[in-house]
């Protein structure tokens, strides 16, 4: 298996171990958007240049009984680096194709509370493709809500975004996405 196969697992941790996380964690949770983040860095240039971005619409939800116990839709047309000819060639068919494929999707297979941490491994997928990826989370509770932040890396050449003229885009992304949760009262939403 090549290094763009294998499942990658990386992590970030800003918030300080929560010792009580797994009585935090039961329920169901719902993102609430305004307040959450999802953002990707890109080499370009041969990894001299890192593009940054961030989706806009995201819709996710938590729950450890549930299968999958965590899902994340984000809006691929939502996607937004600062730059606008950059933005849409982004959207194109080149990488997103959002026309025809609207949404990116990471839905976990399985979850492992471990303290503050969700060891989380799921499939993102993307352009009708889909890959493997393994991830920790990071939780803590804040006023009745959950904070969540995790990041990993991405083979994006294996969801179709293939293109990189003269080789100038390294095949893998960041991606990250620090999250406020709020209790859903309304389960079957």
């Amino acid at each position: 298996m090549s290094h763009d196969n294998a499942i990658n697992k990386t992590a970030m941790s800003i918030t300080e171990p929560n010792r009580h996380s797994g009585e935090t964690i039961s329920g169901s949770w719902q993102l609430d958007p305004r307040r959450s983040s999802v953002e990707f860095r890109a080499g370009h240039l041969w990894g001299l240049v890192k593009v940054k971005g961030h989706f806009d619409g995201n819709e996710g939800r938590l729950d450890l009984s549930a299968a999958p116990a965590i899902e994340l839709t984000i809006a691929a047309a939502s996607l937004e680096t600062g730059n606008r000819k950059r933005d849409q060639h982004l959207r194109s068919a080149d990488f997103f194709d959002a026309e025809n494929d609207p949404r990116v999707q990471f839905l976990s297979d399985s979850v492992d509370l471990q303290g503050d941490t969700l060891k989380v491994r799921g499939r993102l997928s993307a352009r009708g493709r889909s890959i493997p990826l393994e991830l920790d989370a990071y939780v803590r509770r804040v006023d009745g809500e959950l904070e969540i932040e995790a990041a990993t890396t991405a083979p994006h050449r294996e969801l179709g975004m293939t293109w990189s003229p003269l080789g100038m885009i390294p095949p893998r992304s960041e991606l990250s996405i620090k999250a406020h949760l709020t209790p859903n009262t309304d389960k079957a939403a």
